[in-house]
This record gives C-alpha cells, sequence and structure tokens, in this order.
C-alpha cells in the first residue's frame, strides 16, 4: 500500500509540473508581438499605383499575344516545355513559395505576416502535420474560401493548368480570399510539410510535378526549417534537385530560433549548412534567415536584437520582390519569348534537313529518324549558334526532340520562311522585334518612370473574356 501511494504521490508531482509548465507557456505565448515594423518595412500604408502597373501589363499581354504566342503554337512549343502561359499567368501578382518539412513553422509565418493570429481565418497549425493542402492566400473583396476544382476551372485565374494533376490533387488544392494591403502585391503559397517516411504513391497524386509548377512561377521561395528537424531524406534531396536553377530566389529560414540557447543555436546552425551544403551546388549559397517568425514574443534570455533585425532583413527582401514585380515579369516573358525562338529555329532546321534529305526512292520514316537520331551529323545544332541572340547555353536538350517529333510528325510543320502574311508580317521577325526592341523599350519605360501609352484595344483586353465553366452566363 506504501508503494501504491508513493507511485501516486509521484504521478501527482510530474502532473503539477506539467501543469505549472503549461501555464507558464500560456503566459509567454498570451503575449503578442508588436507589428508596427511589417507595415513600415513592407510601406502597406502607402498607395498602390494601379493604373500604371495595370497598363504595364496590358501592354505586356499585348507584346506576348501578337509577337509571341503565334510561334509558341505554330510550332507547339507547349508539348516539348509544359509550360504554357496564360493571361491569369501574365496578369497575377508575385508568389511566395513555403517550402519545408512538417511543423516547422510555414502557417504559422504566414498568419504572423497577415496578422491572422486568434482570429477565425488563421491558418491551422500545430505540433503534429496538419497542412495537408495547398493553400493560396489571396486578396479578395471579402474573405471567402474557394475549391480547388473551382479555382482550376477559372481561366481568369493563374492555376487553370493545375488540372493536369487529376481530381485527387484538386481536392487537396485550396484557395482564401481575404481583403489585405499585402495580400494585393503577392500571394502566399502555403504547402503540405515534408514528411521522409512517407512515398509519393501514398499522397495520392504527384507531389513533386506539383511542387515544381509551383516552383517554376513563385518569384520567391522560403524553405523553412525547424533546429530540430534538420535531417535530409530523399523527399528533400528531391525538392532541392527540383530547386536547380532557382538559386537567386531561394531563401533559407531557420525557424524558432528562440527556443535554443545562443551556442546550440551556432551548432544548429553550422550543421544546417553541413546538410544542405551537397544539395546547393553554387559558389555563394542561398541567404539564411535566422529568427522566430510568429506572432508571440520571443523566449527570454534570447538574442532578440538578432532575430529583430534578421526579419526586417527578410521583410525587405520581400518587399523587393514585390516592387520590381513588373521588371521580374517582363524578363520572364522575354527569356520565354528566346527559348520559343530557338524551338521554332530548331524545328524550321529539323524541316529544312529533312526536305534536302529525301528524294523520291526515300522512305520518310528512315530518313528522318537518321536526322533525329544523330542531329550533330546534319549541323542541327551547330547551325542554329549562328544565329543572333544565341547562346549555346540556352540550346535544349537535343533528346527531346526525338519524343517531340515522335508525337507530332515533321510533315505537320511548315519552315519559317513560309510562315509569313501580308497584314501579320512574319512569325520570325515578330518575335525577334518582341525580343529585341518592344520587351527592352517596355522594361525602359518602366524604369524611368514613363507610363506605357496603350490604344482603346489594348487598355480593353481585345478578346474575349475569361469564363468559369462551373458559373452559369
Amino acid at each position: 500500500m506504501k508503494g501504491i501511494a508513493s507511485v501516486c504521490c509521484f504521478v501527482s508531482l510530474l502532473l503539477l509540473a506539467s501543469a505549472e509548465e503549461e501555464e507558464d507557456k500560456e503566459v509567454l505565448t498570451s503575449i503578442l508581438r508588436d507589428r508596427s515594423h511589417i507595415e513600415e518595412t513592407l510601406r502597406l500604408a502607402s498607395e498602390e499605383p494601379s493604373s500604371d502597373y495595370t497598363a504595364a501589363l496590358q501592354k505586356l499581354r499585348k507584346i506576348y499575344h501578337s509577337s509571341i504566342k503565334p510561334m509558341e503554337q505554330a510550332y507547339k512549343y507547349n508539348e516539348l516545355r509544359q509550360h504554357e502561359i496564360s493571361d491569369g499567368e501574365i496578369m497575377s501578382k508575385p508568389m511566395v513559395l513555403f517550402l519545408g518539412p512538417w511543423s516547422v513553422g510555414k502557417s504559422s509565418m504566414i498568419n504572423y505576416l497577415l496578422g491572422l493570429q486568434d482570429t477565425p481565418y488563421q491558418l491551422y497549425t500545430g505540433a503534429e502535420p496538419t497542412t495537408s493542402e495547398f493553400t493560396v492566400i489571396m486578396h479578395g473583396e471579402k474573405i471567402r474560401s474557394i475549391e480547388g476544382i473551382v479555382m482550376a476551372a477559372d481561366s481568369s485565374r493563374s492555376f487553370s493548368p493545375l488540372e493536369k494533376f487529376g481530381q485527387n490533387f484538386l481536392e487537396k488544392l485550396v484557395g482564401i480570399e481575404m481583403p489585405h494591403k499585402l495580400l494585393e502585391r503577392v500571394t502566399f503559397v502555403d504547402t503540405p510539410g515534408i514528411i521522409e517516411n512517407r512515398k509519393q504513391q501514398e499522397r495520392g497524386y504527384p507531389f513533386n510535378d506539383v511542387c515544381q509548377w509551383f516552383i517554376d512561377r513563385a518569384d520567391l521561395i522560403f524553405v523553412v526549417f525547424d533546429p530540430t528537424k534538420l535531417d535530409v531524406g530523399m523527399e528533400l534531396e528531391m525538392l532541392f534537385r527540383q530547386l536547380k536553377g532557382r538559386e537567386s530566389q531561394i531563401r533559407i529560414i531557420l525557424n524558432k530560433a528562440d527556443s535554443l540557447a545562443t551556442q546550440d543555436l551556432m551548432r544548429v546552425y553550422g550543421a544546417l549548412f553541413w546538410s544542405l551544403a551537397p544539395l546547393i551546388n553554387v559558389t555563394e549559397p542561398p541567404r539564411v534567415y535566422v529568427s522566430s517568425f510568429w506572432p508571440y514574443d520571443y523566449a527570454p534570455d534570447t538574442s532578440r536584437e538578432l532575430f529583430k533585425r534578421e526579419e526586417i532583413s527578410l521583410l525587405e527582401d520581400l518587399n523587393q520582390v514585390i516592387e520590381n514585380r513588373l521588371e521580374n515579369k517582363i524578363a520572364f516573358i522575354r527569356q520565354h519569348g528566346i527559348r520559343v525562338r530557338i524551338h521554332g529555329l530548331l524545328v524550321d532546321r529539323y524541316v529544312q534537313t529533312f526536305k534536302d534529305k529525301m528524294s523520291f526512292f526515300s522512305d520518310p520514316e528512315l530518313v528522318f529518324q537518321e536526322i533525329v537520331d544523330d542531329p550533330d551529323k546534319f549541323y542541327i545544332f551547330k547551325s542554329i549558334l549562328a544565329k543572333t541572340n544565341v547562346s549555346k547555353f540556352d540550346l535544349p536538350n537535343r533528346d527531346a526532340y526525338r519524343d517531340f517529333f515522335g508525337i507530332n510528325p515533321v510533315s505537320s510543320f511548315k519552315q519559317l520562311s513560309s510562315q509569313c502574311s501580308y497584314m501579320g508580317g512574319c512569325l520570325l521577325d515578330k518575335i525577334e522585334r518582341a525580343i529585341t526592341n518592344e520587351l527592352p523599350g517596355l522594361l525602359s519605360s518602366i524604369s524611368s518612370g514613363k507610363n506605357p501609352t496603350l490604344s482603346s484595344c489594348e487598355a480593353t483586353g481585345c478578346g474575349e473574356k475569361p469564363k468559369n465553366r462551373y458559373r452559369r452566363h
């Protein structure tokens, strides 16, 4: 009986200590952090020059539709790159993507930036894996939730291409609209946490392919880590392979830094670099921000001033992306135009070589198979390098054209010399004029502060208004 009484007494003491610890934790987390520096750094109180911004986007949209898209469609570029640019993507706001393992504070960081903590609209957070959906937080006139199937069906948005990932994924896609000054300038995307012991097939949709879709369109990518979750597994390695070539957009965040003593934090910081070094093969590593990005006050006896400076530095980084959003959009469309032009020149060269090799007694399939199997023998790619504005580093993988022409017969394409009309001009001339003159000119007008002039047709969009297939008209 004495033994049982001792055990009961010990359990009671443990419960009492746990209750006191929880009470202390509640007192600590009840103190909300001052958020005034967020509005000051992001300049949320300033007026947005929406008219100039909209006019420039309309001008960019017109250049794309009149000069780049015709060649894109004529030579089926989308079937090679699987990246079709919609009007919604051109007119969309900058996208900030949050990636990382589960329960590292991605959702809490979004709640903090938007001031959603302790409101009915905050993103759900917890110690266990809580986010199982891709959540898109965007601006709207009123607060509402939008199902993924509706987001993908509405062509006025930039998410309609997500339909190709299937219905299972669309059930895991959620949109949240709310009136917020920050969301007038940027869109946040919260992603499911990486769980290393879970196979991709268990998610029911191609998780890595969906991540790649968002990575390709993100203006800023926050990869968030917890000091207690620095292990690198197969899924995280795959994620960093997908980030290759996007190093300038990546920012590493070591979150929950106030949960460690200063000496332990230094060790974790070094361990994080040691874990990521094999995955990021660049001379200059991405910027790493060390702080605790959540609404509550920092833990006592921690580097509060350092964490505050790191937070302001991250906000300035975010603000830079917002302010440069138009320049980045123009540069992206120009880069896309360069790739489309190279693709058109390559297809034209394949078609010309095929016609030169063909004779009355030749087998068309055997002739073209020889060309596709060994393009260097016929100087396909080397001849393109002789063209102006083409770098050898911009040339696509030659093996991709074996699959491309396997689906699209060479006889279905015309040569560039015949892709001209009296009223519309030549496809090659139009895309070269856009790359060389029109897009750089638009960029210069923005840099100099001039408002791009729009004709009445450009101002109204001149085209069919995007429709929602799930809405009655």
